[in-house]
C-alpha cells in the first residue's frame, strides 16, 4: 500500500495553489479580473471545478488571492529594484526607472495589471475594490514620501507641490500602459521616460550619477 507523507500532501498543495494563482493572474491581466472564474481555471489547468475551489472556496477568496498575487510580482518587478537606493530623490528616480520599465518588458501580459484592475473595479464597492485601492494607496504614499524628502534635501525645489507631482508621474505611467497596450506604440517608453524628466527635473537614467557626485 503507498503511504503518502503528510509533509508531501502540504507542499503539492501548496504547489497546486501557486499554480492557480499563476494562471489566474496571467489570465486576470489580460481578460479582467470580473472574467476569472473557478470554471475558467480548471478548465486552463485541467483541473475540476471542485479541486480549484477547494483551495479558494469562492470567486472573490479567488480575485482577492490573484490580486495579492500580482501584488507579490510588482514588489519584485518594480518595488525591490529601488531597494537600497538613497532615500528622496535617488529612491524616486529608481521607482519611476522601474516603473517604466516593467511595462517595457511585458511583465503582466495585459500590460498594468493593477491600472486594469482599478479600471475594472474602480465603481464596485466591495473587498476586491478595497484591496486594490489599498495596495495603489501604499505604493503612492511612497513615491509621495521620497519627494518629500528629495525636497528636504534640497534635490527638488521647496515649492514642489509634492501631491501634483505624484499625480503627474501616476498619469505618464497610465498614459504609457494605454498606449503600449491599445495602440503597440514601441516609443511610448521613450515618452514615457522624457516626460518623467521634465517632470522630476533629472534623467530617470542618471541614479548613478548622482549618487557618485554626492560621494565625491
Amino acid at each position: 500500500m503507498l503511504i503518502v507523507s503528510p509533509r508531501r500532501s502540504v507542499a503539492e498543495a501548496r504547489q497546486t495553489r501557486s499554480d492557480i494563482l499563476a494562471s489566474g493572474v496571467r489570465l486576470a491581466s489580460a481578460e479582467g479580473l470580473e472574467g476569472l472564474t473557478i470554471g475558467r481555471l480548471a478548465t486552463e489547468l485541467g483541473m475540476s471545478k471542485s479541486g480549484v475551489l477547494g483551495h479558494f472556496g469562492s470567486k472573490e477568496e479567488l480575485q482577492l488571492a490573484v490580486v495579492d498575487a500580482a501584488a507579490d510580482i510588482f514588489t519584485r518587478e518594480v518595488a525591490d529594484k529601488a531597494r537600497g537606493v538613497a532615500p528622496g530623490l535617488p529612491k524616486l528616480l529608481a521607482m519611476c526607472r522601474a516603473w517604466v520599465s516593467y511595462l517595457e518588458r511585458r511583465v503582466f501580459p495585459g500590460g498594468c495589471f493593477f491600472t486594469a484592475a482599478a479600471s475594472e473595479f474602480d465603481d464596485r464597492p466591495g473587498r476586491v475594490r478595497n484591496a486594490i485601492a489599498g495596495l495603489t494607496t501604499v505604493w503612492n504614499r511612497d513615491l509621495y514620501r521620497q519627494t518629500r524628502t528629495a525636497m528636504a534635501a534640497g534635490d527638488l525645489p521647496p515649492e514642489t507641490d509634492a501631491d501634483q507631482l505624484v499625480f503627474e508621474i501616476s498619469g505618464v505611467i497610465l498614459a504609457l500602459n494605454n498606449a503600449t497596450q491599445l495602440h503597440r506604440d514601441t516609443t511610448a517608453p521613450t515618452h514615457a521616460r522624457r516626460a518623467l524628466t521634465r517632470l522630476i527635473g533629472y534623467p530617470i537614467t542618471a541614479i548613478t550619477l548622482l549618487l557618485s557626485l554626492r560621494a565625491a
